[in-house]
């Protein structure tokens, strides 16, 4: 029986066109796609691969189930004022 799993996508669109697509619960599973359908089907790839390789090693397959994500804003301080 196959079980579904919940994961987090952060999509990062690139300075020069696309967008990488990085999932933080599997370190170094990373994709890019020239467009953020690609970048989404690229990244679907890629977890399918990372799970396929745990199996193989019989390694525990994380998921985000219980995971979120927010978004935190900070002031940054003027990078020419001088601090003594």
């Amino acid at each position: 029986m196959n079980q579904k799993r919940t994961y987090n996508v952060i999509f990062k669109p690139e300075p020069e066109g696309g967008f990488t697509a990085i999932v933080p619960t599997l370190p170094g599973c990373v994709t890019y796609g020239k467009t953020l359908t690609e970048a989404k089907t690229m990244i679907t790839d890629a977890i399918s691969g990372y799970i396929a390789s745990l199996t193989k090693h019989d390694e525990t397959i994380p998921s985000d189930e219980s995971a979120f994500f927010t978004t935190v804003n900070l002031p940054v301080p003027d990078a020419h004022v001088a601090y003594a």
